[in-house]
């Protein structure tokens, strides 16, 4: 028997620590022209020192939100699947952080690293759980944690004034009404792009003591890198793909799309997916001009708040899709 999985509760946590474009001309040569010309994005939330944040705990803190407006106890969750690229630790993985955080009975935590793709990766990990009737309730994260990450000077504004922190959460469980929930989930990845948006170090292979020491100090490679025109022509390109899928797979037409939440992960290729698909404003949920990129965190950030907006009603056709490292893409339909 199949069962059907849907999101029962969802919930979004940011520091409070805004940083504007302006605060970012302070520390490079750039100013809000540029960046709101180039990405689209204002402001994003940035963790600060003190502020007893971290990717885990602030997964910790969306997931306590989605689990209250899901009535789910938190010791009914049958597993954890946690989205990052920028976990508290090389291992363990934050998923048995938030268990312990949580104080949730012995249950699987999985992690799951595919970036930007990586919450659509994990809602499909989630709802195959459900559907094959393994597990019943399952607590989706989103985290990212990347201003500690990040090359502050002028070298590296052309991917640092792009990314912000913050975490999203949902609570997947087993649906009641038939056809309600999620409908299908359609993941890719396209291995040979893989450094065109990568961070090669510190890893295994490459050290920081190591970098330094062989590299000169104007091109340190353990900062991220990213090819960004490139990005962005695959970015558009397998946007399309995957959502035509999705619509495809469950007979639908673009025009049944009610909400479309793509990955935040730059506001010109949100507005020409929806030019490409002649969709209207009210179709579309950015929130990218707030919260800059989260990756794993930007659809359940936006998910959260667009539901909280009252732009999400049940019966309900909503589209998630994203694009990111690896190359990675993935989409997600769900009957609300």
């Amino acid at each position: 028997m199949l069962y059907q999985s849907k999101i029962a509760g969802l919930g979004y946590y940011v520091p409070e620590n805004v940083v504007t474009n302006e605060d970012l001309s302070k520390l490079m040569d750039t100013n809000d022209e540029w960046i709101t010309e180039r990405t689209g994005i204002k402001e994003r939330r940035h963790i600060k020192e003190g502020d007893g944040n971290s990717t885990a705990i602030m997964g910790v803190k969306a997931a306590k939100i989605a689990l209250e407006r899901a009535n789910i106890d938190k010791d009914d969750i049958d597993l954890i699947v946690f989205a990052t690229l920028s976990p508290d630790y090389y291992f363990p993985g934050c998923g048995v952080q938030v268990q312990e955080m949580l104080d949730i009975k012995t249950c699987p935590a999985l992690d799951v690293r595919n970036q930007c793709s990586g919450f659509i990766y994990g809602l499909s990990v989630a709802d195959q759980f459900i559907k094959t009737g393994m597990y019943k309730n399952v607590l989706l994260i989103g985290s990212e944690n990347h201003s500690g990450g990040l090359d502050m000077t002028t070298r590296g504004r052309g991917v640092s004034v792009i990314f912000g922190d913050g975490a999203g959460a949902a609570v997947l469980t087993r649906s009641n009404h038939n056809g309600q929930g999620i409908l299908s989930t359609h993941l890719h990845s396209e291995g040979k792009h893989a450094l065109e948006l990568a961070l090669k170090g510190p890893s295994t292979m490459h050290w920081v003591p190591e970098l330094i020491e062989e590299n000169p100090q104007e091109d340190i490679p353990y900062f991220p890198y990213m090819n960004g025109q490139y990005v962005f022509k695959n970015a558009v390109k397998r946007f399309s793909e995957v959502i035509i899928e999705g619509l495809q797979e469950n007979g639908l037409e673009v025009a049944d799309i009610d909400m479309l939440i793509p990955h935040q992960a730059n506001l010109r290729i949100s507005q020409f997916i929806q030019q490409k698909f002649k969709l209207k404003d009210e179709q579309v949920f950015n929130n990218i001009q707030k919260y800059g990129n989260t990756t794993a965190a930007s659809i359940p950030i936006a998910l959260t708040e667009a539901w909280e907006q009252g732009k999400i009603k049940d019966g309900d056709k909503i589209v998630l899709a994203a694009f990111g490292s690896g190359f990675t893409w993935a989409s997600a339909v769900i009957n609300w």
